[in-house]
């Protein structure tokens, strides 16, 4: 069960399932902050409430990714994508008929939760099945599932809001994710768990993998992935209302805008995997370099900002995109390095868990700011965690390659 897939038809199929898959995934996830400004105008409820729901379910699925993670190394990983569909569509199809927001945010709590049994276990799928090049590639078309995700969301929601309403959205979400459970139920390949019988790779299987996790070489790594956490999600959650309250735009207008985003962090994730395969080797410089091209980006936002909605629209898409490919850097292609140690679902989860711990703390601190001291002061901030995440990247790159990249 465990042999790699050499089969073109195969492995297409597989490329074709897991990209869909993942697209859906972030569907049923980022849907709620799609709509937040709707849901906003609609009930009444102060933006800081609605927006502790997303805030509790990056919390839940941060936390998820551990237990996903280790679960990932232990158990079937394609039970445990299903399992994390089923719940998912059961917490779309709940949301619409929550009417307080603190329910909102225990529903969306658990759907955090669920999403985290995805991405761990089909990294540990793919790490398992695919060669190494082909993992790589796999797992930037993935990438590109979430982009078209957000594409979808962000695409569909105006149309739907105006037809429906806002409650729309979850029940076409939770629909699209009946559909590809079933494809996944009958066409995932899954993997037997198994661990070395030679006592010195037994070593290495039980304690390398961990202690490798928490060397200061990763820890700057995980810092990074917080920061690019920050940026990534925080102002893709939070751009179509800045576009909004700045340029006087309806919301349905505004998230239209949020389309442009994903469609060029496309182009960067392209870029980004093409500059690492045949210029830059190490994957910690090529983070670094999109770190600072970000940093750049923010602070073009934040001198162009009021001027044309176009221009700032344009700079976030151009931060968002780098950080796209900061993700694929650091997210997708860093868990392949423990494969060595039979912990690459685990690393995985550990890594994913670093994106949402940055991604919670600072799509609620958006929230906060941009009430309390406008917008100025936030695109100011965005500047800083750019430059920061330059520099952790860059003070990583050194050792990455002789301890883990070359291993």
């Amino acid at each position: 069960m465990n042999e790699k897939i050499k089969d073109k038809k195969e492995l297409s199929l597989m490329v074709v399932l897991f990209t869909v898959a993942y697209m859906v995934s972030y569907m049923t996830r980022i849907n709620y902050a799609a709509v937040i400004s709707e849901m906003e105008r609609e009930t009444g409820i102060a933006r800081s409430l609605l927006s502790m729901a997303v805030t509790g379910s990056f919390i839940t699925y941060g936390a998820g990714q551990i237990i996903s993670g280790v679960l990932g190394d232990l158990v079937s990983p394609k039970k445990l994508v299903s399992i994390g569909f089923i719940t998912t569509i059961l917490m779309n199809t709940a949301i619409p008929f929550c009417n307080s927001p603190y329910l909102k945010m225990v529903v969306w709590c658990v759907n955090g939760f669920a999403q985290s049994f995805m991405w761990p276990p089909m990294v540990k799928i793919m790490s398992v099945r695919l060669t190494t090049a082909d993992y790589e590639s796999t797992s930037t078309k993935m990438a590109f599932g979430a982009s078209f995700g957000t594409i979808a969301v962000y695409l569909l929601s105006p149309a739907l809001i105006s037809l429906w309403g806002w409650k729309s959205v979850f029940f076409f979400a939770a629909i699209c994710a009946v559909i590809i459970l079933l494809f996944w139920h009958k066409y995932c390949v899954d993997v037997t768990v198994s661990k070395p019988q030679k006592q010195e790779e037994k070593e290495v299987y039980e304690k390398g993998g961990i202690k490798a996790l928490f060397t200061p070489t990763m820890i700057c790594i995980l810092i990074a992935i917080a920061l690019h956490g920050m940026l990534r999600d925080g102002v893709i959650t939070w751009m179509p209302t800045y576009i909004s309250e700045t340029y006087n735009l309806g919301s349905a207008v505004s998230i239209l805008t949020g389309v442009v985003l994903p469609i060029f962090s496309i182009t960067c994730i392209q870029i980004a995997t093409k500059i690492h395969q045949k210029k830059v080797d190490n994957i910690l410089t090529c983070s670094g370099v999109l770190f600072a091209v970000a940093t750049l980006a923010a602070v073009l936002l934040s001198l162009l900002s009021g001027v044309a909605a176009i221009f700032s629209v344009l700079c976030s898409a151009v931060l968002t995109g780098c950080m796209h490919g900061v993700n694929v850097m650091l997210v997708c292609f860093v868990p392949n390095c423990f494969r060595k140690y039979g912990k690459v679902s685990t690393a995985s989860g550990v890594i994913n868990a670093s994106t949402y711990i940055g991604s919670a703390a600072f799509t609620y601190g958006i929230a906060l700011l941009s009430e309390k001291f406008g917008w100025g002061l936030t695109l100011k901030i965005w500047i800083l965690i750019a430059a920061m995440g330059t520099l952790f990247s860059f003070l990583a790159s050194k050792r990455w390659m002789t301890q883990y990249q070359n291993r």
